[in-house]
């Protein structure tokens, strides 16, 4: 299991989505109180959506700094944003349609673009935004990422060439299900985040999880998620937690 990690799990789904909110609102009040902004990376999948659903209600609703926080994404697959499969178009049902955001802080990956050339968009909004020199990456104060059965996260799939990338931000690549252009962050963004979240829920998740823990191998694209400085928490489900250790 990587250092500076810390395991967390929930009795429910339910509780997972709740246990998630509040850690983003927590963090989100914390990097406003010190910096005036919240720079945060969703992921996709199924399980992060209760935790999206419960950022667009009471507490949250109310209490959070929106006009401050400012939300990325770590992927996405390179389909319409009304397309099922969008994280971009379920995060905007679920949440951001919901909540009082500034659009120009919303920050989806063009999706509908040339994978290729909505990289390189999408790293130069990155650039811009962090106002990042050449050779520097963006530190986001929060990402929340997802895990595939094959020990994938972000678009970052086994045995790419991807996995390899020190230089670039983001990337086009092709993968997982289903198989479709998809784009990335690249691992030296994904590890320089302040906190790191992984978000899983499910029996079909648990050998995954635990193969992940477990081993000392990198074989698993989710097993390169090592932050540079930052801390990396997992919180878990009972189900996709009932065969690691206690």
């Amino acid at each position: 299991m990587p250092l500076k990690s810390e395991i967390i799990v929930q009795e429910s789904l339910e509780r997972l989505s709740a246990a998630a909110a509040g850690l983003f609102a927590m963090r989100a009040k914390e990097c406003v109180q010190q910096k005036r902004r919240f720079s945060v990376a969703l992921s996709g999948g199924s399980t992060p959506r209760g935790m999206h659903r419960a950022l667009s209600e009471e507490p949250f609703l109310s209490e959070l700094p929106w006009p401050l926080i400012h939300v990325w994404w770590a992927d996405e697959r390179c389909v319409a944003g009304d397309d099922p499969s969008s994280n971009y178009g379920a995060a905007k049902r679920d949440f951001l349609d919901r909540v009082p955001l500034p659009p120009g802080q919303i920050h989806p990956m063009p999706a509908e673009m040339v994978p290729k050339d909505g990289a390189r968009h999408y790293e130069d909004e990155l650039v811009h935004h962090f106002q990042l020199k050449r050779g520097q990456f963006p530190i986001f104060d929060l990402i929340f990422l997802g895990i595939g059965k094959d020990g994938h996260t972000a678009s970052l799939f086994p045995g790419q060439h991807a996995l390899n990338e020190q230089r670039r931000l983001v990337l086009s690549v092709k993968g997982g299900e289903p198989d479709v252009a998809r784009l990335t962050l690249t691992l030296p963004v994904l590890n320089r985040a302040r906190q790191i979240v992984f978000l899983v829920s499910g029996k079909e998740k648990a050998e995954i999880v635990k193969a992940v823990l477990d081993s000392k191998d990198l074989q698993r694209p989710a097993q390169r998620i090592q932050p540079v400085k930052g801390r990396l928490t997992w919180i878990l489900d009972r189900d996709a937690a009932s065969l690691i250790s206690a």
